[in-house]
């Protein structure tokens, strides 16, 4: 997507181009995460996060294990012992 350039208004704010937020699938209300990378803003929305977080902890679980699974069944297991 091409660079855009846009103006901060009298309070600072910044509006997003809405051919941007579309790309990012991003709606009225939703949340983002602005991080500042070597002199850069960069937006990305909360689902594209935890996206990544999830295909990084997928990458250590094999196969179709759930984690929350395994963890239910620790609990389970906590509680029976008690």
């Amino acid at each position: 997507m091409q660079p855009v350039r846009v103006r901060l208004d009298h309070e600072g704010h910044l509006v997003i181009p809405a051919s941007h937020r579309q790309a990012l699938g991003l709606k009225p209300g939703d949340e983002v995460v602005i991080s500042l990378d070597d002199h850069a803003l960069r937006i990305t929305s909360v689902r594209a996060r935890i996206a990544e977080a999830q295909s990084l902890v997928r990458q250590f679980v094999q196969g179709d294990r759930s984690l929350v699974e395994d963890l239910l069944a620790q609990r389970r297991a906590e509680a029976e012992r008690e």
